[in-house]
């Protein structure tokens, strides 16, 4: 299914984020590549977590390798690539000032680099530069540790490694200092990893991996100037982004949806970013991969969207989202699923209450949905092996199908012992009140009726679903022995 306000959201995204910068000012990059001559290159700048760019000018160059990029307009601001031809390419940073030059050598871009009229590039590759050769000793000492192979060797050679990576931090650190407020600075800050202190010791006496977990996760963001909308042409920001949501979240609603709020407040103050920080987010979670976090699309819409904080154009796509938090909202994990209208194969109400099962299967199907048809056999295998059908099955046709389709459906597939149900008034609109948008889709309801698992949890995979809830429920559960009260207590 296709996102609800996605396209709608892009086009604005596009017409802000990524051109709010531009101006009349015109802009000149010229250069020199040597080694390279008549050939194309191209000037892009990065799109979110680096693994795509933007192509925004191209030019030729001339048989000693210079070229010049020049438009009317100015740049929008942030880390540009270079691209030569074979995809090799060097890094500039566009700021302010666009009109500047740099020669360099096929031979290693960062090495040879020399910039003039820039201050920003000129230190970018000063620290580049500088590494590099902190980076040469290194690989001397490896191919001397390899040649060496002894104890003695091995324990100097590791020394001078250990004093190399020190070395290159502290000055990772006094550059930051010695150039506080310029990009290529808070370039280096962003990307840097917290410095966690040592650990206090747990109760086992080992160093506490949770309270270690916690301080980086507080951390993460330290020294990352998230009102800085020059970031959001450059990788870092989108990596950092979803490292924090996917990784260092616990993927339940109400952690995500903490963590959602707490970045959409620390990018308030630019309006870029907290736009786009917003959109990636709400985004990510209207069709989320994890089961149990639809909650966060609900929470962000409600907050963000139909408040309008988060601006859509579109008058359509507002409409969508409102739609959707419609649908969604009385259908999320632990909320009762409104009971469906339908009847079995002799015009008889079926009621979930009539249904006894500790798990109750909602099936919404399409006769003639190929996928619904491979996924039937699967969910009949897994119920025919529980003795005691605590397992049910409501299958339900959702498609534009006859009783006798139906019923011809039920023999084919032999699910008879299913509780087989089907709207003969048609009252149901299964897409707008069971979110129903592709087949099959599948309820999990406990023995309340409350939802346990909702979509996108595949049918071929309910078995798996529900036996794990149950062993889940156990360990939850205290044993008889936990229950009894000690002797003499």
């Amino acid at each position: 299914m296709k996102k609800v306000f996605c396209m709608a959201f892009l086009v604005m995204l596009s017409a802000t984020a990524l051109l709010a910068q531009s101006t009349d000012k015109p802009y000149r990059i010229s250069g020199q590549v040597k080694g390279l001559r008549d050939s194309s290159i191209v000037l892009a700048h990065w799109y979110r977590s680096g693994s795509q760019y933007i192509p925004k000018d191209t030019a030729k160059m001339d048989g000693e390798g210079r070229f010049v990029f020049e438009g009317k307009k100015a740049l929008p601001q942030g880390l540009y690539l270079v691209l030569t031809p074979k995809q090799r390419y060097m890094e500039v940073i566009v700021d302010d000032n666009q009109s500047f030059s740099f020669v360099t050598d096929t031979a290693s871009f960062i090495k040879a680099m020399k910039v003039t009229g820039s201050k920003e590039n000129e230190k970018f590759y000063e620290y580049q530069q500088s590494l590099a050769a902190l980076y040469d000793e290194a690989q001397a000492i490896e191919v001397q540790k390899k040649l060496r192979n002894d104890a003695v060797s091995s324990a100097l050679f590791s020394k001078q490694q250990a004093e190399l990576s020190k070395k290159a931090n502290d000055f990772r650190v006094n550059f930051i200092k010695a150039n506080k407020g310029m990009f290529a600075a808070k370039l280096l800050e962003a990307a840097a990893e917290p410095d966690v202190p040592e650990a206090p010791k747990a109760a086992n006496g080992r160093p506490d991996s949770l309270w270690t977990f916690n301080y980086y996760k507080a951390h993460y963001w330290d020294g990352f100037d998230l009102t800085d909308e020059r970031f959001l042409l450059t990788p870092i920001y989108q990596r950092k982004l979803e490292r924090y949501i996917k990784e260092l979240t616990v993927q339940q609603s109400d952690s995500l949806i903490k963590s959602a709020d707490f970045l959409a407040e620390k990018t308030k103050p630019n309006k870029e970013m907290n736009l786009y920080t917003i959109y990636w987010i709400t985004s990510e979670y209207e069709r989320p991969k994890v089961l149990g976090t639809d909650g966060v699309f609900i929470h962000m819409a409600e907050k963000y969207y139909l408040t309008g904080i988060m601006p859509l154009t579109d008058s359509t796509a507002l409409a969508k989202v409102k739609e959707k938090v419609t649908t969604m909202k009385p259908l999320l994990i632990g909320k009762v699923l409104p009971p469906l209208s339908v009847s079995d194969t002799l015009q008889r109400p079926i009621n979930y209450a009539g249904i006894k099962a500790d798990y109750l299967v909602v099936f919404l199907y399409d006769v003639d949905c190929g996928h619904c048809r491979k996924a039937v056999p699967e969910l009949k295998k897994y119920t025919d092996t529980i003795k005691n059908k605590s397992v049910q099955i409501l299958a339900v046709p959702v498609g534009n199908t006859s009783p006798d389709n139906w019923k011809k459906f039920i023999r084919e597939f032999n699910i008879q012992s299913w509780a087989n149900g089907y709207d003969y008034n048609f009252r149901t609109d299964f897409r707008h009140q069971y979110d129903v948008f592709t087949t099959p889709t599948v309820y999990v309801l406990d023995k309340e009726r409350r939802i346990i698992a909702r979509p996108p949890l595949p049918a071929e995979q309910v078995g798996d679903f529900i036996e794990f809830y149950k062993r889940q429920q156990a360990a939850k559960t205290p044993t008889t022995a936990q229950k009894e009260p000690k002797a003499g207590k």
